[in-house]
């Protein structure tokens, strides 16, 4: 905003009252204090004034001809680049509601006269100490913005050069596969399968940072249609068999198809997420356990596993970027990366709900529901996810 300058070593004040022995007598303490002053005499001059260079704080009387103090204040908090200019009343009305109604003009503070010049230097200094804060902390706050900015600029620069070389890889990995079929030893044969499943996960995590960043920045289109939620299940299931090892998943469908009105692909990519992230952490020759049902006008998926439960106080942290939360067993730490922050990110961007219910060594269920009838319309955006 255009009054976030750089600080100054004095802050300037704005004394508006009509009379003027009282601007001589609080202009004179307030330069004494080392504050730069500025005077003038009616509502109308305080505007321009402002207007033309913001002071740090103004001290306002409440009785003057034409235009009133509480008028000067509704006027000075209805423009954008002056609403955060502390006002500070002074007033000889003393009844409780001349105290509310300038709060409500917008006040920090309110001295009745005949003031005390201590106490009008002391509320001064108060509200201009808590101006100097707010504003240092609001240029430290666009500073992080800033780095964060020139952070994810970089991520995505180096996420966008490494997606090509790992595709070549993976191209190259499942044709050396083909090729080596009954020539290698089973064991060199396990290594290439071995590689070709992490460049395949390290693929999924590309996509994930990509359409996270995208989501969060409502700059990912939604492309609704008719998703079988049971069809996209079997699917994901099947693609991820291989990485169950001694593990059992089990699902038994509806007989009538339960369907959405949804992104496929990107409903794919939150099953297949809580699917991984099940196979993650369940026990080795434990069972996972994946339901689909519909009712009341929304669809629901659930993904329920064996594991190690998650504590009470992570189950909302869990779904945020990076997140680090402790397991129960030995309390080690452990990040939930980016995987269940797509999910969340994806299923909300449907109108949807998204959480997990869990007992610690008891496992978990990750769930997520779905509106029927797809998203709801956003006024003024047609397809851009606005989140």
């Amino acid at each position: 905003m255009a009054e976030r300058t750089a600080l100054k070593s004095t802050q300037t004040v704005l004394v508006v009252d009509d009379k003027p022995e009282n601007l001589q007598l609080l202009s004179g303490m307030l330069r004494a204090r080392g504050h730069t002053v500025r005077a003038v005499v009616s509502g109308k001059l305080a505007l321009a004034a402002v207007r033309n260079s913001p002071p740090d704080l103004i001290l306002l009387d409440v009785n003057m001809p034409e235009m009133n103090g509480y008028e000067v204040c509704a006027q000075l908090k209805a423009e954008e680049k002056l609403r955060d200019i502390p006002v500070i009343f002074i007033s000889a009305l003393a009844e409780t509601m001349d105290k509310v109604k300038a709060f409500g003009a917008g006040g920090v503070d309110y001295i009745i006269k005949p003031f005390q010049l201590e106490e009008v230097a002391a509320r001064v200094e108060t509200h201009l100490e808590l101006r100097r804060r707010k504003l240092e902390l609001q240029e430290a706050y666009d500073r992080l913005i800033k780095a964060e900015r020139l952070r994810d600029s970089l991520v995505h620069m180096i996420i966008h050069d490494l997606r090509a070389p790992l595709t070549s890889i993976y191209a190259f990995l499942e044709l050396s596969m083909e090729k080596a079929a009954g020539k290698l030893s089973p064991d060199l044969m396990h290594y290439i399968d071995y590689a070709l499943k992490a460049a395949k996960q390290m693929s999924g995590i590309i996509g994930d940072i990509l359409d996270t960043s995208q989501l969060e920045a409502g700059q990912l289109k939604l492309e609704p249609g008719d998703c079988d939620l049971v069809g996209a299940v079997e699917e994901v299931r099947s693609g991820l068999a291989s990485l169950a090892g001694t593990r059992k998943i089990t699902f038994e469908p509806s007989e009538k198809a339960v369907l959405a009105r949804a992104d496929k692909k990107l409903i794919r990519r939150v099953i297949q997420n809580l699917l991984a992230n099940a196979l993650k952490f369940a026990r080795e020759g434990g069972l996972i356990r994946i339901a689909v049902s519909a009712a009341g006008g929304r669809a629901r998926v659930s993904v329920q596993d064996d594991g190690p439960g998650i504590a009470p106080e992570f189950r909302e942290k869990i779904f945020e970027k990076f997140a680090q939360i402790e397991l129960p067993a030995g309390r080690q730490k452990q990040s939930s990366g980016l995987g269940l922050a797509f999910c969340r990110l994806a299923v909300e961007a449907h109108g949807g709900r998204i959480g997990v219910e869990s007992a610690e060594g008891k496992g978990s269920s990750f769930w997520f529901e779905l509106p029927v009838d797809g998203p709801a319309p956003r006024s003024g955006s047609p397809s851009p996810v606005k989140l």
